[in-house]
């Protein structure tokens, strides 16, 4: 595989303006990661914030990875493991609010599932809790409540002339203790020290032993264009401003019209020969799925045909130690699925529409049955494929015929 990480920012390019992920982007970044890509998102909301789009996209089962607060923390989708954290030095906290207080600014930080500031009635603060699903805690002396050293702070005001003036006096005030940007027209965002996405993916490339050449990065606005000149392919949505474009090597869609999902299709997916599916992932990824959970092992995949083996023990079995039935349609249908992702060009997405299979004889605790798929029908609209059982000796076990769907994403 040329690429082994795909970078993505969230709001403004893996999210569609309502928010969501579409069903294309979803169907998108489930096929990469199934050919062995790992995703990282990476944003300016906090872990809590993110931790239901990485479980939509699946993340820790193909192990992916979250990438917070800008940059201050990566985090193990897998296990929730901690592998990078930078925080703000709460000493700092009570100049903070004597300038947001100085200046007439909302203040608040992140907490674990919660948003702590001085000002709960702010409406944009009030919106950044229901993007997140964070509770609003309210404290009137901030700096004396906060018992913890926080990721980052944020200031907010609509009055963004003085914003502005507030980030480039701290620019030259704060040099080398904290460092400010504004994400948006109306937050200033209060970060430590040399923490930006580009900063922080550099260091999870370093643990990772994953080259710059092998990195994508996708984003939309201006706190990405570091990360998006790091990778060896950086992209910019195309609703972007001008002054990201200039520094991506390739322009997609916008976030309405599936950028991500363009950008993957032509990057990877059309890129990817069945000869070079990388197996190993693909089986070591399965092991929290059904297929991991069956003990199923692809072991041989090409266009026209794709096996795969499973014991048969106490998950396959049937009480009296021979074979279930379901286990082996369960086997059949794994094995096509896989077939019909190899054939299926980079705008389509398969889905199972029916599965049928006659028992021949039977495989007993102990053995280990191998699956061979071979393609009987390869239309525009539909696969067929036929699917024999065998034990370990040869024996036929059961011939299946699986039917799958090819639509077009939408």
């Amino acid at each position: 595989m040329k690429y082994k990480l795909l970078v993505l920012d969230v709001d403004g390019t893996l999210l569609n303006d309502a928010k969501e992920i579409s069903k294309r982007t979803l169907a998108a970044l489930l096929k990469v990661q199934q050919m062995g890509v790992r995703i990282v998102l990476a944003s300016g909301r906090p872990t809590y914030g993110l931790m239901p789009l990485a479980k939509s996209l699946e993340l820790g089962n193909y192990g992916g990875f979250i990438l917070s607060y800008n940059g201050c923390q990566i985090i193990n989708a897998q296990n929730g493991e901690i592998l990078f954290e930078r925080r703000i030095n709460p000493e700092m906290l009570p100049y903070l609010e004597k300038k947001a207080r100085k200046n007439n600014f909302a203040l608040f930080t992140y907490h674990d599932d919660t948003i702590i500031t001085d000002t709960p009635e702010n409406e944009h603060i009030r919106n950044e809790a229901r993007l997140n699903n964070l509770k609003v805690i309210k404290e009137e002396e901030f700096s004396a409540a906060i018992d913890f050293a926080p990721c980052k702070c944020m200031l907010v005001s609509d009055d963004e002339e003085s914003l502005v003036s507030l980030e480039g006096h701290w620019k030259r005030r704060l040099n080398g203790a904290l460092d400010v940007f504004r994400s948006e027209p109306y937050f200033l965002e209060v970060v430590p020290c040399a923490i930006d996405k580009a900063n922080t993916l550099g260091a999870l490339l370093e643990q990772l032993d994953v080259k710059r050449e092998e990195v994508i990065a996708i984003g939309d606005g201006v706190c990405d264009v570091t990360m998006i000149q790091l990778a060896g392919l950086g992209v910019a949505m195309g609703h972007s401003q001008d002054s990201v474009k200039v520094c991506a090597d390739y322009v997609t869609a916008s976030n309405e019209e599936d950028g991500v999902a363009v950008a993957v299709e032509k990057a990877i997916i059309a890129e990817v020969r069945a000869a070079e599916i990388p197996l190993d992932q693909l089986n070591a990824q399965a092991r929290h799925a059904l297929m991991g959970n069956l003990g199923i092992q692809y072991t041989y995949a090409d266009e026209d045909r794709v096996e795969a083996t499973m014991p048969v023990d106490h998950r396959t079995r049937q009480p009296f130690g021979i074979l279930h039935g379901g286990a082996t349609l369960a086997l059949g249908e794994t094995v096509a699925g896989l077939g019909s992702m190899i054939l299926c060009q980079p705008d389509e997405i398969v889905v199972g529409m029916q599965v049928s299979g006659n028992h021949i004889s039977s495989a007993h605790e102990g053995d280990t049955v191998r699956a061979v798929a071979t393609i009987v029908h390869k239309g525009r609209s539909s696969h067929v494929w036929n699917v024999d059982v065998f034990t370990s000796t040869n024996k036929l076990v059961s011939s299946i015929r699986v039917v799958n769907s090819v639509m077009k994403k939408r």
